[in-house]
């Protein structure tokens, strides 16, 4: 059997139990360690997922036993994090946004390439099954000409969710339903129906008002290949319902909620067709109601796909450079909140966004 590739997690928050579950329920990898600079936090974290407890990065960076380092931080410490962990030669998947600036994204990458370490984005969405039948089925001609490809994320999250974490309220932190949440939704859109051309977008707060920071987006986007989109999106909907992904073609219909496949529906039927509308359960939970009601299996295909892109020296599956128009189109519609306009892509500049 191949040597376990080490894993080490910068950080024991929200997430951290999914990537621990993740590594511990693979036979590609090895739960290292963990660090958080909480040192009782840090302990019960180590307890639980049987690792060892660090409190500093310097920790994970000094153990030769880790490989890859997953950055589990708050949004706006990313950066910090991918140059330092580059810089000591080991590998890297971090959670989204990969940063919060263009400029920051492209100087991480540019290092991670410098260093010859891989740098991966834990868009775990993209590898769902039923995302990717859409994808292939975009990609073979089947819709025909896309018309249409929306996104309805209308989830739920307490006021107490947002004071959790001091970050979680500061939108310079990174937070606000736009680049926090929704981030995952409009990168589905740009992973299945190419870049966006121009965005329109209104950003609010419905339903948390003693929050400074938007829960609610909804969005309208032309996209490069000439078809228009959607993006709906708030944590304030009692009590959340799945997310839908909705693509419409000349040819065929996909509606995909959740992780399954709700629609399925193209003028010429092929024979995988049967099978494709069985992909996915209503019961696999999908962050709807709650911050932590979600899946590790996704997590595992992204974390075991770095595993193999270092055995065998290929990119990640989600690349950083691949989320860069994502992170583009959130910094887009901040601007375009900001000043009432309808902007066009890519950014002339990505200045005063926060």
């Amino acid at each position: 059997m191949e040597t376990k590739l080490g894993f080490g997690l910068l950080g024991t928050g929200l997430v951290a139990p999914f990537h621990a579950k993740a590594i511990l329920n693979s036979e590609k990898c090895e739960l290292i360690a963990a660090t958080d600079i909480d040192p009782q936090r840090a302990k019960k974290f180590s307890e639980t997922y049987h690792c060892a407890a660090y409190l500093e990065l310097d920790d994970l960076l000094e153990d030769d036993a880790i490989d890859v380092i997953n950055i589990l931080t708050p949004n706006h410490l990313h950066k910090d994090a991918v140059m330092k962990i580059a810089s000591a030669g080991k590998h890297i998947l971090v959670e989204k946004p990969p940063a919060l600036s263009l400029a920051d994204l492209d100087e991480m990458i540019a290092w991670c390439d410098k260093k010859r370490v891989k740098l991966g984005v834990v868009l775990q969405c993209r590898v769902r099954p039923a995302v990717q039948a859409v994808k292939q089925a975009i990609d073979t001609g089947r819709f025909g000409r896309v018309l249409q490809a929306d996104a309805y994320m209308k989830w739920y999250r307490t006021t107490e969710y947002y004071y959790s974490e001091p970050w979680r309220s500061q939108r310079r932190s990174g937070a606000g339903v736009t680049i926090q949440h929704a981030f995952h939704y409009f990168d589905l859109l740009h992973f299945l129906n190419g870049p966006v051309a121009e965005v329109q977008a209104e950003m609010t707060n419905l339903a948390h008002p003693e929050v400074e920071l938007e829960d609610t987006v909804t969005a309208f986007f032309k996209f490069q290949n000439g078809s228009q989109g959607v993006l709906q999106a708030s944590t304030g909907f009692y009590p959340g319902q799945d997310i839908r992904i909705e693509i419409y073609g000349t040819d065929g219909a996909a509606v995909i909620v959740g992780e399954q496949i709700d629609t399925w529906q193209f003028r010429t039927e092929l024979s995988e067709d049967e099978e494709i509308r069985k992909i996915g359960s209503a019961s696999v939970q999908t962050a709807a109601t709650g911050p932590a009601a979600f899946a590790f299996r996704d997590h595992q295909v992204v974390i075991e796909d770095m595993v193999d892109a270092i055995s065998n020296d290929h990119q990640p599956v989600i690349p950083a450079l691949a989320t860069r128009h994502t992170l583009e189109l959130a910094l887009a519609m901040y601007l375009s909140d900001k000043t009432g306009a309808s902007l066009e892509m890519p950014l002339d500049t990505e200045n005063d966004v926060w």
